[in-house]
C-alpha cells in the first residue's frame, strides 16, 4: 500500500515536533491530530506517524557528505531493498519497511546509532532520496 494512500501525516516545525497543518500541536498517538497526504502535500514539512505495519530505522550521522560511513554501508548491505531518504539534517537516513509494531529501541552497532521505530512515533519525510534506494515511498509496499 502506498503510504501517501494512509492519513498518518503531520507536519513538523524546525524543533521536530508535530503539528498539524493549522499550526497546532500533533501526537503520534492522536489519530485525530494527522492528515491526509493530499492535504499535507504542498506543505514545507512532511512526517509520517508510524504504525499500521510501517516502520522506520533511523540513522543518525551515517553520512559525510554522499557517502556512508563504513559502519552505515555495512549495516545497509545486511538489509533487503526499500525506500531510504536523507534525514533533514542531510547527515542521517531514514529507511522505510514493512515491520510489525513493537516499542522503540536505540542501539549502537560498531559506532553507528541505530534508532528502530514502528508504533507511536512519526517520522520526518524529505523526500530526498538516497542514491540506489528505491525510488518511491509509493513503492514501499512491496517490501
Amino acid at each position: 500500500m502506498d503510504l501517501r494512500s494512509r492519513d498518518r501525516w503531520v507536519s513538523w516545525l524546525p524543533s521536530k515536533r508535530p503539528i498539524q497543518l493549522d499550526g497546532s500541536s500533533a501526537t503520534s498517538t492522536d489519530p485525530r491530530t494527522w492528515t491526509s497526504y493530499s492535504r499535507i502535500r504542498a506543505a514545507e514539512r512532511k512526517g509520517f506517524v508510524l504504525g499500521d505495519g510501517i516502520g522506520c530505522f533511523d540513522l543518525d550521522h551515517c553520512l559525510e557528505g554522499a557517502k556512508l560511513t563504513p559502519a552505515a554501508a555495512a549495516f545497509i548491505a545486511r538489509m533487503p531493498a526499500t525506500y531510504t531518504e536523507i534525514s533533514p539534517s542531510g547527515t542521517g537516513l531514514h529507511l522505510w519497511f514493512r515491520m510489525p509494531e513493537a516499542p522503540g529501541s536505540r542501539r549502537r552497532i560498531d559506532g553507528l546509532s541505530i534508532e528502530t521505530y514502528s508504533r507511536a512515533r512519526y517520522i520526518t519525510v524529505t523526500g530526498k532520496r538516497f542514491t540506489g534506494s528505491m525510488s518511491t515511498l509509493a513503492e514501499l509496499a512491496g517490501c
